[in-house]
């Protein structure tokens, strides 16, 4: 049974950083896909980034290019989301979820992932 526990978020300034952590467990294939989403009190649900175990693909979001950087450790079974200027309507429930055999684009647009951790958040406020 693949379970999907998250970390790291909290309460940080506009313009800081953190870092969230994904531990996965319970695959039974080396191909699969891991996303961060978030969802804000209100808007719809955003596929932020996704990257592939396979072969370190990934794919972000607009609103995050360039200040969102993912990353897998696949000995530690973990994907973490380095978040840097990190903006007031960056504040949301980050949840980390699964796709097996999937591609990150299209994990991370369409959102139907196999998967979900339960979700950490994250709140951006001076």
């Amino acid at each position: 049974q693949v379970q999907l526990v998250e970390s790291g978020g909290g309460l940080v300034q506009p313009g800081g950083s953190l870092r969230l952590g994904c531990a996965a467990s319970g695959f039974t294939v080396d191909d699969y896909v891991i996303g961060w989403f978030r969802q804000a009190p209100g808007k719809e649900r955003e596929g932020v980034s996704c990257i592939s175990t396979f072969d370190g693909e990934t794919y972000y979001a607009d609103s995050v290019k360039g200040r969102f950087t993912i990353s897998r450790d696949n000995a530690r079974n973990t994907v973490y989301l380095e978040m840097n200027t990190l903006k007031p309507e960056d504040t949301a429930v980050y949840y980390c979820a699964s796709e097996v055999y999937g591609k990150p684009q299209w994990a991370c647009t369409r959102g139907l992932m196999d998967n979900w951790g339960k979700g950490t958040l994250v709140t951006v406020s001076s």
